[in-house]
Parts: C-alpha cells; structure tokens; sequence
C-alpha cells in the first residue's frame, strides 16, 4: 500500500469539523486498506465478525481466521446451529477467547428474534448480548451507513492529538470524549459513516500510537498537538501488557489442549501443558467460570456444547483438583 503525502492545508482552528472532514476523508480514499469486511459482499454479519475479532487483536492476525469463519459460517444461523464450544475451536489464538461465546450468544439472538438478520437499529444491536456501544455503532454506521460516534482506540487517539492536543487519550474512554465525538460528526449520514471509518483508519496506519507520521497526515497543519510541539504525555505511565507467564498463557495452553481434541480430554493431558499446578488449577478454574471450559462427571473436560434445545451451557460439574500444600 502506498501512502499519499498530504497537500499543504491552509491553516485552521484545531477542531472545526469541515477542516477536518473533507482531508480525511480524501485521504481515506486514496489510502485506505482492502479489508474483506469493508467490502460490500462482507454484509453487516461480516462486519459484525470483524469487530468482534479485532477487539485487542491486530489486523494481520484476524485476517485468516476472519475468512475461515465466514467460509464456515457465513449467516448468524449457520453459527448458532452449532455448539457453542465449535466457535471457541474456530477462535484459534486470537485471543480473549469469550469474544467467541459472546459471539455466538448474538448469533442465536439475531436468528432467534431478528429473523437471521443483522437489526439495522442501534437500540435493537445494544440488546445483542456481548455488543456495547461501540460495536453497536461501528455496526450501525460500517454496515448501515448511519450517523454515530464510532470511538476505538485508534479515533481517540486521532482525536486527543488533533483536538485536544495531548499525545494520548485517557485509559477509559470519558464523556468529554464522545462529546467531542459527537461535535465532530457530519450532519448527513453518508458523511459520517465514511468520516468514522476514515478517522479510524488515520489512527490505524498514520496517528499510530509510537512513531506517528505527520509528513504524509492530511490534518497535520491543523494537528493541535503538532502545533504545539508534540507535548510529551505527562499522564500515568502506559504499561504494554505482558503475557509471559501469566493466567492468560496458561489459559491459552489449556485451551489448545481443548481445540485440538477430538473428544474430551483427561486431567493428566492438561496438567501436562504447564508446571505450576496452583496457577495451572487458577486457570482452569477460570475457564470453566467463564463457559470456555466443561467439566465432566467422569473427570474430563470439553469445549462447551450447551443443550441441543437451547444451545445455552450445560450447568458444569465442579471440577475437584487437586492443589498441594503449602509448604511453610
């Protein structure tokens, strides 16, 4: 992909909407990537996929699992046919593996009070289980063409440098940021659904968290935090998470253990996968909280099938295991 230099820009207030919209959009044009579900075949079931799948997890590692899964599955229904425990397999190492359940619960929601179609209206996606206000929006405005503030990590950042002139946005997302987003919008509804995916896009590839371009940023010459000299951020450290060793890892092993199988899988396949046999019952334990893991009466476990009538989870066993001592 080539990214086009911005053309000079003729200086503006920082924040005002039309000096915003049309270079960026422009620019998004010209620049933005081909994604399979910005295409118009993806539908709003793929678009719905997609932003499940890219919560925390980066583009280039959604992509082949994206395509297997609408491959497989390419309506709600032909999810929700399926055993809950099939779209954790599918998963794979995405990551955040109870995206997969939550997913599969808005399957059985769309097939079950929406006719197998993806609810154009933003109160009707919000009821979706596992759908909050951003993915509601993004839905609503990627695959529908409405008017939302769709507010991703990537749009804030966009928004913090060029408006409000800090380098980072606050941890959490606050309401003078969806003010802002809202100010923001385009009043017509075409606009602004091109508007969100464009600021998006901006954040993704040029406005980058570390080592933001600004020579090519269609905006920089109305950039506040550019104009300022880039004010180096004075707010709590940010930390990148770690995953080396944590619950998470073991979490994840387990879990392989599990898609990998044929069947269930005995306790000692399990314990196999991690040492520390604390921190290894911690993590199942956790799984099995979470529905990602059943335990079985005969002392095995499986991916989740829930009940073929309702395709809600079986109640679990509690699993007994074996935790030693500690030694004083």
């Amino acid at each position: 992909m080539t990214v086009t230099p911005a053309t000079s820009a003729t200086p503006a207030a920082a924040g005002e909407p039309a000096a915003l919209h049309t270079p960026v959009i422009a620019w998004f044009e010209t620049n933005a990537r081909d994604l399979p579900w910005r295409r118009p075949e993806a539908g709003a079931w793929g678009v719905m996929v997609s932003e499940f799948m890219l919560q925390q997890t980066p583009v280039n590692r959604v992509l082949p699992v994206y395509e297997q899964w609408l491959a497989r599955w390419p309506r709600p229904a032909d999810l929700a046919a399926e055993p809950p425990g099939e779209a954790v397999r599918a998963w794979g190492r995405l990551g955040y593996p109870r995206r997969a359940l939550r997913l599969h619960g808005a399957a059985q929601a769309i097939t079950e009070r929406f006719g197998g179609d993806v609810p154009r209206d933003h109160t009707q996606l919000l009821s979706l289980p596992g759908i909050g206000e951003y993915t509601a929006a993004a839905v609503a405005s990627f695959a529908y063409g409405q008017r939302h503030a769709v507010l991703d990590t990537n749009v804030r950042r966009v928004f913090a440098r060029a408006v409000t002139g800090v380098q980072y946005p606050p941890t959490a997302t606050t309401a003078a940021e969806r003010k802002l987003a809202r100010a923001l919008l385009p009043e017509d509804e075409p606009t602004a659904s091109r508007w969100a995916a464009a600021s998006m896009e901006l954040g993704a590839l040029l406005c980058t968290a570390r080592n933001e371009s600004c020579a090519p940023c269609p905006i920089a010459a109305h950039c506040a935090w550019r104009l300022a000299g880039k004010p180096a951020h004075d707010g709590p450290q940010r930390r990148g998470q770690t995953y080396a060793g944590t619950d998470r890892q073991v979490r994840g092993k387990l879990l392989a253990v599990l898609r990998d199988a044929v069947g269930p899988v005995p306790q000692r396949a399990l314990d196999a996968v991690w040492d520390e046999p604390v921190q290894r019952a911690r993590a199942l334990d956790g799984l099995v909280a979470d529905g990602l893991v059943e335990p079985m009466e005969s002392g095995v476990y499986r991916l989740p099938l829930g009940r073929p009538d309702t395709g809600s989870p079986v109640t679990p066993v509690t699993p007994v295991i074996p935790v030693p001592p500690v030694t004083p």
